[in-house]
């Protein structure tokens, strides 16, 4: 039996929803090995002069734990 965790990440990008996305298991998989799936929790983005300048999500990343022995 496997047994996963999940951590809650933020994560911003300047050209879309989908590369935060992607900044954000990224970002993850630098401290965190066997990351298998990502869950996106809520998207936002920032306004300035009518155009969207930044682009948020905040993502559940799951990941297995190694047994050991």
């Amino acid at each position: 039996m496997s047994i996963v965790k999940v951590i809650e990440v933020i994560a911003t990008s300047t050209k879309s929803f989908d590369d935060a996305a992607q900044n954000a298991v990224k970002e993850a998989s630098k401290s965190v090995k066997n990351i298998v799936s990502v869950y996106i929790k809520d998207m936002n983005g920032k306004v300035e002069n009518n155009a969207i300048v930044s682009y948020g999500v905040t993502a559940k990343i799951t990941f297995k734990i190694q047994k050991e022995g």
